[in-house]
């Protein structure tokens, strides 16, 4: 193939992608890979409904009373009456059917009392571990003073002045949303940043990068592996995405609801799908340039563990900078490369400034450029052997005669 008709960078990218996209959506590793995070996902959810439903019948508000039948009766009314005003921080209250010792009571098979009052509501008496006596003490206190009385206490009436929240409470609640949405992110991107490093080393082994780097550019070469792995990544993370809202239904109310971000769902999702792009196209570049200079699997392996380690130190300098806005451990945060996505996908859910994420997407972008640019020298010059000329070695199928 002549200079005069060889491909553009973006045409031989489109080419390099379109190839490896094919043949990883449609292959059987693929498909295993697919189905790997799905199962800790489902045993996770289950393992969570269970856990949730020991911890309900584990954790009990029931205390026993032990007092004459009078006294009892009086005890229970007096809650009945308290609770409307106080509700949740009343303990339950169930009358002993036996007249044991209050240390007896608590043994009993079948029951699941936390404390046992006896005496009376004058002179109550609390039995029971010392954190349950310390826990219930004030208001079993409480419910002993309105037995005693007989009669129902005046509370004056509360004015309600209700608003939507304070700036501290939705300061608190768009943090949480921050860091839900950086801990996803560094997930998925260790999950499928990986298909990068392994896919180069494969070709490299069999010796199909060389066939392609002497028919294009290296650069589109580089450039078009990443692409495709972005478009398997985001089918693998749909597939994900439909199984995760298939439990989510399931569920229904049982799973923590986040709050609203600062630039509202539909926005804060979008720009969550756009830094994941950029975060996978910064960190898959860096793993072609370490597949570029590795000659072995091993070697492969050795020399990603270091950027794997920086990645978490970086994914922990994003997460640190998330109560801190606009200071600057957050704006260098937001700065450096690969901790930029993490630090912009916060402040999307922190505040509702646009103008920022159009800066450090752009920034983004540049990078990304650089990354594959040197990652594709780095690449001709230890590998190909090119020399300065930046021109990959046609291969030689023969001698000249």
């Amino acid at each position: 193939m002549s200079d005069t008709t060889r491909l553009s960078l973006f045409e031989a990218a489109r080419v390099v992608a379109r190839r490896d996209f094919h043949a990883i959506l449609f292959s059987r590793a693929f498909f295993f890979f697919l189905l790997g995070p799905l199962f800790p996902i489902i045993i996770g959810a289950m393992a969570g409904g269970i856990g949730g439903q020991v911890q309900r019948d584990a954790n009990t508000r029931l205390v026993a009373v032990a007092m004459s039948e009078p006294d009892a009766q009086a005890m229970v009314e007096a809650r009945a009456r308290l609770a409307p005003q106080i509700g949740m921080a009343l303990p339950e209250l169930g009358i002993a059917s036996s007249a044991e010792r209050p240390e007896a009571i608590l043994r009993e098979k079948g029951r699941n009392y936390i404390a046992v009052v006896s005496g009376t509501p004058g002179e109550p008496q609390l039995t029971g571990p010392q954190d349950s006596i310390d826990f219930w003490r004030g208001p079993i206190a409480l419910i002993a003073a309105e037995a005693r009385t007989g009669t129902v206490a005046s509370f004056p009436a509360v004015r309600e002045n209700p608003v939507a929240t304070s700036v501290a409470a939705q300061r608190t609640d768009r943090i949480r949303t921050a860091q839900a949405g950086q801990l996803l992110l560094f997930l998925l991107m260790m999950l499928l940043a990986g298909m990068v490093l392994s896919n180069l080393v494969e070709e490299k082994a069999n010796k199909v990068i060389e066939v392609l780097a002497a028919a294009i550019p290296m650069d589109a070469v580089f450039l078009g592996k990443l692409v495709a792995m972005l478009g398997v990544s985001f089918v693998g993370i749909a597939v994900w995405a439909v199984a995760g809202g298939a439990i989510a239904l399931l569920a229904g109310n049982a799973l923590p609801q986040l709050p609203e971000p600062a630039l509202g769902w539909p926005l804060f999702i979008a720009f969550g799908i756009v830094y994941f792009a950029m975060g996978y196209l910064l960190l898959g570049s860096l793993f072609l340039t370490i597949g570029g200079m590795a000659a072995t699997v091993r070697e492969v392996q050795t020399m990603s563990m270091p950027v794997t380690m920086a990645q978490l130190l970086v994914f922990f300098l994003a997460a640190s900078a998330i109560t801190s806005p606009g200071s600057p451990l957050e704006i260098g945060a937001a700065i450096f490369p690969l901790s930029s996505p993490f630090a912009m996908l916060a402040r999307a859910a922190q505040s509702e400034a646009l103008w920022p994420h159009m800066l450090a997407l752009a920034w983004q972008a540049l990078c990304v450029i650089l990354f594959v640019r040197f990652g594709a020298m780095i690449f001709r010059r230890r590998v190909m052997k090119s020399g300065k000329g930046g021109r990959a070695r046609k291969p030689q199928f023969g001698k000249a005669r």
